[in-house]
């Protein structure tokens, strides 16, 4: 049986990934944070708790991650933990940097000490890219990186420091640049969650407004139940590489709070205001991503649309509200 390790286990992605490697027979580990155990380990871990083994660590405590790894001696690492929020970076630098850089520095000196022989994923992101894209209107491994925001900076040095562990190393070290990912899983405080919440909370009397930022922000927006098995396609592949994971197509947020409010049967512009506080002090505009590599080569397609991954959101809010 194959042991899989997960930082970040207790997120939207990492719990996604956990419920995939159970289902292929996996032996799943998860590496927790002390004070997330109480919040998210109760939402997105109950319904697998008892058929994964978690450890207390942190990206930034090395012996911490250093006695999990020699506990567990992993087939597979999965590195998901991360500072995620992308406005909140500009809020907290620092702490961005520490964790989301040093952090992955420290897991791939553990794993490159540890198990050597082991397979390493890389959660890297589209916001690398900053405001980059080519003539014809996409991202692609080939363009420029110029990232435009504390978490995009801390990613693209994590991305360098995979690859030259790779090639220093010869270490199955993989990175797979991820477009924006959703899921009833992601937190209320996400542009794609905070909408359709909100709006659901309009549509049963609770709330009579909805404050947003950028209205014109365009992102590539798939499922992350899609997302995670592409994770597992990558870092399995015979030679370890850089993956673009993404659905082709872009959509702005004024696209996406529309749709969400026709579905509820309200107009969206009689309850959206744009609030400045929700901006960032510098917009990244677009995002479209070229997947086409990915889907060759791996086999990996997405199952969701835009509109079915809205449809499910919108579906759970429902119920829980």
């Amino acid at each position: 049986m194959k042991k899989a390790l997960i930082t970040g286990i207790s997120g939207q992605d990492g719990s996604y990934l956990a419920e995939y490697l159970l289902s292929l027979g996996y032996e799943v580990h998860g590496v927790l944070r002390r004070h997330s155990v109480a919040e998210n380990q109760d939402q997105r871990l109950h319904a697998i708790e008892d058929k994964i083994i978690t450890h207390y660590g942190d990206m930034l405590d090395v012996p911490s991650l250093t006695r999990i790894v020699s506990e567990v001696m992993p087939d597979e690492i999965y590195n998901l933990a991360a500072m995620s929020h992308v406005r909140i970076s500009f809020d907290m630098p620092s702490f961005t940097i520490q964790t989301n850089a040093v952090g992955v520095l420290n897991i791939l000196e553990v794993y490159r000490t540890v198990v050597p022989t082991a397979k390493f994923y890389q959660a890297s992101s589209s916001e690398m890219f900053g405001n980059s894209v080519d003539e014809d209107g996409v991202q692609r491994l080939t363009t420029p990186m110029n990232p435009v925001s504390p978490y995009g900076c801390a990613k693209l040095l994590a991305f360098n420091l995979v690859k030259h562990y790779r090639n220093a190393y010869g270490l199955h070290a993989c990175n797979g640049i991820l477009f924006n990912h959703e899921s009833p899983r992601r937190g209320s405080n996400f542009v794609t969650n905070k909408i359709v919440k909100t709006a659901v909370e309009i549509k049963k009397g609770i709330r009579d407004k909805l404050e947003l930022g950028n209205l014109d922000s365009y992102r590539d927006w798939g499922h992350s139940k899609d997302y995670v098995r592409a994770m597992h396609k990558i870092i399995n592949h015979e030679t370890p590489d850089e993956w673009i994971v993404s659905t082709g197509e872009t959509w702005s947020v004024r696209d996406l709070a529309k749709y969400v409010f026709e579905k509820l049967d309200l107009d969206w512009e009689d309850y959206v205001v744009q609030n400045p506080k929700f901006m960032r002090p510098e917009e990244l505009k677009y995002l479209k991503g070229d997947s086409e590599r990915s889907r060759k080569v791996l086999g990996w397609e997405p199952e969701y649309t835009f509109y079915t991954m809205l449809d499910e959101m919108i579906e759970e809010w429902m119920q829980k509200i």
